[in-house]
């Protein structure tokens, strides 16, 4: 039905030669796929990171958060603009978010320079979100002072596989990061995550979790290297199947040339937008060679009435969406946050707009998108 979609799949029959090759192997839980795929991630991120693949980002944050044993009452600085995944678990283990506001209009990301205004004794962790793809800066100064007092800092990279921040790429700035495989994701197979973490310890740690706590899998008693097993964690099943690790392998070799593609395509929305009413964030606070260029949100000004502009754009074909409504309009959540606590967050969740952004995006597209914005604003 849509003209243009918000997303399309990057794939070839690259992707279904991986696939058959899995299907024709007759192993299809986690095994030597998964393996190559961590492998190759490792390389790819760089800076010595061990790599655990997992069945979903939820699962890399929720195996993050149980990793480092957070209990009830332990505090976990989060941004306030940020998918629900990520206040869900805090408060399914019994800790407490403490959000941090957008540090501008122009730049979305958490605004780091308040944050030590946050961090008190119960302060386990700050999660870092790279929102859109743009790096959210940690301070080296940052860093040194969480690592002080035992606050581990969590990338959330679900939106910025290949985004780097001074030639580091995010999944190697934090102690551990979080990756996504959605299917709207730059890597894409369906569902399915990551994990990067630099303590070799700790990495052994999440590959038990995330199997029962398990000190061999299935894959070595099929390849007769175990005939039993222990169990030394309390652990979970949020293994990758042998499926989606070969769709994320696949995704991964394209992944540079892909995002080269979501630049152009970003600059070209960028050079036809810019001088229209809409405000286009990131533009003077980030270094677009470092992005991952993950979706392409856009405010609204505000005599614009969002869900109109949402549904004419829909009439004319085109595909948009909302990232992210405010955590306090949750039946769940409504009253945990106060919106007057946040206003930068508050003001962009009730203008913002993410338009179509893919690497087959073609510049006819990007035109017919933009131009039926002029018309409705």
């Amino acid at each position: 039905m849509w003209k243009v979609p918000l997303f399309k799949l990057n794939y070839s029959e690259l992707e279904n030669s991986a696939v058959n090759k899995v299907l024709n192997s007759q192993w299809l839980s986690m095994g030597e796929n998964t393996d190559t795929l961590e492998k190759s991630f490792e390389k790819y991120i760089g800076n010595d990171v061990k790599a655990i693949a997992v069945s979903s980002g939820t699962a890399a944050l929720h195996l993050s958060m149980k990793a480092i044993c957070i209990k009830k009452g332990d505090e976990i600085i989060v941004p306030s603009l940020s998918f629900i995944a990520q206040i869900n678990i805090i408060e399914s283990l019994g800790a407490v978010p403490v959000l941090l506001d957008c540090k501008s209009l122009n730049d979305w990301n958490m605004d780091l320079s308040q944050i030590k205004k946050k961090i008190n004794n119960k302060t386990r962790a700050i999660i870092i979100l790279h929102y859109a793809g743009y790096p959210c800066e940690v301070s080296e100064e940052l860093r040194i002072f969480c690592s002080n007092k035992n606050i581990l800092i969590i990338e959330d990279a679900a939106h910025a596989p290949g985004a780097e921040i001074n030639k580091i790429k995010c999944g190697a700035i934090g102690d551990m990061a979080c990756f996504s495989f959605f299917s709207n994701k730059n890597i894409s197979a369906g569902e399915g995550g990551l994990i990067t973490v630099k303590d070799a310890e700790l990495a052994n740690k999440l590959k038990m979790l995330r199997s029962h706590g398990m000190t061999s899998m299935s894959l070595d008693k099929i390849k007769g290297r175990s005939s039993g097993y222990d169990v030394v964690e309390s652990g979970l099943n949020y293994r990758i199947d042998e499926i989606r690790s070969a769709l994320a392998i696949e995704q991964l070799k394209k992944l540079d040339e892909s995002n080269k593609k979501r630049k152009k395509n970003v600059e070209i929305y960028i050079n036809l937008l810019h001088k229209t009413s809409l405000c286009i964030p990131f533009l003077k606070n980030i270094n677009f060679n470092k992005s991952s260029y993950h979706i392409f949100a856009i405010l609204l000004p505000e005599n614009i009435n969002r869900l109109n502009f949402m549904e004419k754009m829909k009439e004319k074909g085109i595909q948009t969406s909302i990232h992210y409504p405010p955590f306090w309009k949750f039946t769940k959540y409504k009253d945990f946050f106060d919106k007057n606590d946040y206003p930068i967050c508050d003001k962009i969740t009730k203008q913002q707009v993410t338009l179509p952004l893919y690497p087959s995006m073609t510049e006819e597209n990007i035109s017919y998108v933009c131009n039926n914005i002029k018309d409705l604003i």
